[in-house]
């Protein structure tokens, strides 16, 4: 059995798929049950509830062999350590109460970097909690998902990208589609052992000006990059509902960024996924900036 968090949100909903493609006994713990896809309601097992109530966590882990553990950050959080570490203690004690075995976890890069990096370095602190109950632990380390760009949506369709980074700073960039290929390849393997980081590159290394001409290209239409100031960036999200601690956690996380805490690990086949950000966007952001 393979108890899944988050499963309706960019990741889980399509680990989920592969593992149902594989015919895997699964458990999903979600809060709203109707935002499933019929189908996967019909397949898998559903314990209704956040993966943050003890209660909630404790069921869904009776019998488990693994658990797939992804904290989406609270935007109300006191902390980015509430938001992941306090939060995920019921988690952490599920595991050690029904001796799961195995755990694979959402992190990621720049673990050891000595740098401070807001949800980061607290989603390094959460690592920290599982290995401490003994399991085995697999933690993929990730750089910035491809995905995050489909906020823009809008403003790309106006021809504009923003950032708060240097137009010629590159970085790893990531598809979650290969995130969950990659989680779904663990949570099969019933013969790793011991705790490890994973560190995970992604497709490339790109810059938001690369990321610009990549989309002009694609769309058909020229796409420039605008660069953002991070303490106007940092209002916006209180003014649309964070607390100001896990606003000032999300520029921590970019000033990070941008001092290279993902950028430490070099380059391999190993640590590269398969998908670049043409292929992304050809398959998704193309669709969804001309609907």
């Amino acid at each position: 059995m393979i108890v899944i968090t988050a499963p309706t949100g960019q990741i889980g909903s399509k680990l989920v798929a592969t593992l149902l493609r594989r015919d895997e006994p699964i458990r999903l713990i979600v809060r709203d049950p109707g935002k499933l896809p019929a189908e996967v309601r019909d397949r898998a097992e559903i314990v209704t509830g956040s993966h943050r109530d003890p209660d909630i966590v404790d069921r869904a882990l009776q019998g488990a062999d693994a658990l797939f553990w992804l904290m989406p950050a609270a935007a109300t959080a006191s902390s980015p350590y509430e938001a992941y570490v306090t939060a995920s203690i019921p988690g952490a004690d599920a595991v050690v109460r029904h001796s799961v075995p195995r755990v694979v976890i959402v992190s990621a890069l720049g673990r050891g970097s000595q740098i401070y990096a807001g949800h980061v370095s607290a989603s390094h602190a959460m690592e920290d909690l599982f290995r401490s109950t003994g399991a085995h632990v697999r933690a993929l380390a990730l750089p910035t998902f491809m995905d995050n760009i489909l906020r823009q949506s809008a403003t790309i369709g106006t021809g504009v990208i923003t950032g708060t980074l240097p137009a010629d700073f590159a970085m790893p960039w990531i598809a979650t589609k290969d995130i969950a290929a990659l989680a779904a390849r663990y949570l099969l393997d019933r013969t790793w052992s011991g705790q490890d980081t994973v560190d995970v590159l992604g497709g490339e290394d790109l810059s938001h000006r690369d990321i610009a001409d990549i989309l002009t290209e694609v769309l058909g239409m020229p796409i420039g990059y605008r660069v953002g100031d991070r303490a106007a960036v940092e209002q916006f999200l209180i003014d649309r509902g964070l607390s100001a601690a896990m606003a000032r956690s999300a520029m921590d996380m970019d000033l990070a960024g941008e001092r290279g805490i993902n950028n430490a690990v070099p380059r391999t086949t190993e640590n590269t996924t398969p998908t670049t950000f043409r292929e992304f966007a050809e398959e998704t952001l193309e669709r969804a900036v001309t609907e």
